[in-house]
C-alpha cells in the first residue's frame, strides 16, 4: 500500500513539473514577440506628396524591417507630416499629437519649406535642434535611435527648372543640419544627391513635377535601411 502511495506521489509530481515545463513554454513563446514602433516626423517628403500611401518613404522602409522580423514580430509606423510644413509647424503639431516616448525608431527630414517660404534661417537654427530633443524623447531618450535624411532639392525637377539659387540654400540648410548630427552623434543621411538626378531621370520626380516619386523614396530607403538595421538590433 505504501509503495503504490509513493508511485502516486511520484506521478503527480511529475505531471506537476510537465505542466510548469509547458507554461514556461507558452510564456517564453509570447515573451519572444515583439513589436517594433516606428515615428516619422516631416513634411511633404514624409507624407509622400503625389505618391501612392505604400510608395512614401516611411512606409517602404517599415517594409524592409518588416521583411526582417520574425513571423511572430511586427512593426507599427505613425508618420506626423503634411505638406508645406516647416520646423515651426512640425513642433507645434508633435505637442497637438503628443506621440509617447517609446519608440524604437524616429525619423527626421523637415526644413524645405522655411526655405521654400523664405523664413528667416535663423529659425531654423533654433528650431531643428529643439527638434532634435523632441526626436530623441520620443525615441525612448535613445539618440541612437534616431535618423535624420537631408532635404531632397527640388531644383532639379521640372519645377525647380534648375535654379541654382534653390540648391545653394538647400545646401546651407543641410550643412547645418549635418554638422549639428556630427557634432551630437547623431545619425545623419544624405539623400539630396539622388534627387539632384531628377532632371537627367525624371521618373525620380513624381507627376506633380515637384516632389520625389516612388522610386527616389525607394532609393532614399536603400540608404536609410541599413542603418535603421542596425538601430534595431538586426
Amino acid at each position: 500500500m505504501r509503495l503504490k502511495i509513493q508511485h502516486i506521489i511520484i506521478l503527480i509530481l511529475l505531471f506537476a513539473f510537465a505542466s510548469c515545463s509547458i507554461e514556461n513554454n507558452a510564456t517564453n513563446t509570447i515573451e519572444s514577440s515583439k513589436t517594433i514602433k516606428y515615428l516619422a516626423l516631416g513634411d511633404s517628403y514624409t507624407i509622400g506628396h503625389s505618391v501612392c500611401d505604400a510608395c512614401r518613404f516611411p512606409i517602404q522602409l517599415q517594409t524592409e524591417i518588416k521583411g526582417i522580423l520574425s513571423e511572430k514580430d511586427s512593426i507599427i509606423t505613425k508618420i506626423i507630416a503634411q505638406t508645406g510644413w516647416t520646423t515651426t509647424n512640425l513642433k507645434a503639431a508633435i505637442v497637438s499629437q503628443n506621440p509617447s516616448n517609446d519608440y524604437d525608431l524616429v525619423t527626421l527630414l523637415i526644413g524645405v519649406n522655411n526655405q521654400y517660404q523664405n523664413k528667416p534661417f535663423s529659425i531654423y537654427q533654433q528650431e531643428f535642434p529643439e527638434l532634435i530633443a523632441t526626436a530623441i524623447a520620443k525615441a525612448k531618450g535613445i539618440k541612437e535611435r534616431v535618423i535624420v535624411v537631408s532635404i531632397p532639392d527640388y531644383a532639379f525637377t521640372p519645377y525647380g527648372n534648375g535654379n541654382p539659387a534653390i540648391s545653394s540654400q538647400i545646401d546651407n540648410y543641410n550643412l547645418f543640419a549635418k554638422n549639428y548630427c556630427e557634432a551630437n552623434n547623431i545619425t545623419f543621411i544624405n539623400i539630396t544627391d539622388i534627387t539632384r538626378l531628377g532632371l537627367l531621370q525624371p521618373n525620380l520626380v513624381a507627376t506633380d513635377g515637384l516632389h520625389p516619386s516612388g522610386l527616389a523614396y525607394e532609393k532614399f530607403v536603400e540608404k536609410i535601411f541599413p542603418e535603421a538595421k542596425i538601430k534595431l538590433g538586426y
